[in-house]
């Protein structure tokens, strides 16, 4: 829980702002808003560095709705990943900075461009078709605090391309890369580097690619010490453990107060 969010609570309570019952709904609530078919993590940014990201698959418009506008409440930063550019109509009604990211079916909502990254962050495609998962990733580590560097179509069937890239890849202080049919490129491009490289297997491919698996294993097994791997088509969770990396880390507020 937010110690700066109970004292500005407290505060208002004390000036008579806020009666009692408010003030311990609204105490309440910093851990969770419970709106019957969510709840609502407001506690989550405070915990893990960035708040609630919702998942859109399988949700209506309204339940989206209903999620995003406690979120952005409460945080400067949202972000709804896998929904269609209806819904995005739906949440601009209400916030009218939303941005729709077509390529990564991707709701961004940014009003803190705090830069949080020790450097960038280098995002890396084998080829184009992987591009929408790729560019989540992007989308997601930007909104995170980085500075993002997109590298496209650069698979092992063309070595030269990636090879072209070294001395961008290089300055990265973290990697994506995201690939397809036999998920190769994560491999060379740490072969490359002496920084983490986060592997993300796309379903891009034919049969026996079955649906990324064969690009899982791949990347599972690569001899690169470096690459570690992400769910199949996960590129939310690429940026995510991609930005907490190269934060710069600060001890919570409450070990810093006593430290003092």
């Amino acid at each position: 829980m937010d110690l700066r969010e109970i004292e500005k609570l407290l505060l208002a309570y004390r000036g008579g702002e806020l009666d009692e019952r408010e003030a311990a709904r609204l105490i309440n609530d910093l851990h969770y808003e419970d709106v019957g078919y969510a709840r609502v993590d407001h506690a989550r940014a405070h915990r893990q560095g960035f708040p609630e990201v919702v998942f859109g698959a399988g949700k209506t418009r309204e339940q989206v709705l209903g999620i995003v506008e406690r979120l952005v409440r409460r945080a400067p930063n949202v972000l709804v990943t896998r929904t269609d550019a209806d819904t995005f109509g739906e949440v601009r009604n209400i916030v009218t900075d939303a941005e729709w990211h077509e390529t990564a079916r991707l709701i961004r909502i940014q009003r803190d461009h705090t830069e949080r990254g020790q450097g960038p962050i280098a995002v890396v495609t084998a080829g184009t078709s992987d591009i929408p998962v790729a560019e989540e990733a992007a989308l997601t580590a930007e909104a995170m605090g980085n500075r993002v560097q997109r590298v496209w179509d650069a698979g092992v069937a063309g070595i030269h391309r990636i090879l072209s890239e070294r001395e961008l890849l290089r300055r990265a202080r973290v990697l994506i890369v995201a690939a397809g049919m036999e998920g190769a490129l994560p491999s060379v491009v740490g072969g490359l580097v002496s920084v983490p490289v986060v592997a993300v297997p796309t379903s891009i491919g034919y049969g026996a690619s079955f649906g990324g698996v064969a690009a899982l294993l791949g990347m599972l097994n690569s001899c690169s010490s470096n690459v570690t791997v992400v769910n199949i088509d996960n590129g939310f969770g690429a940026g995510f453990v991609a930005s907490l990396i190269n934060r710069r880390w600060e001890a919570p507020s409450e070990e810093r107060e006593t430290r003092a």
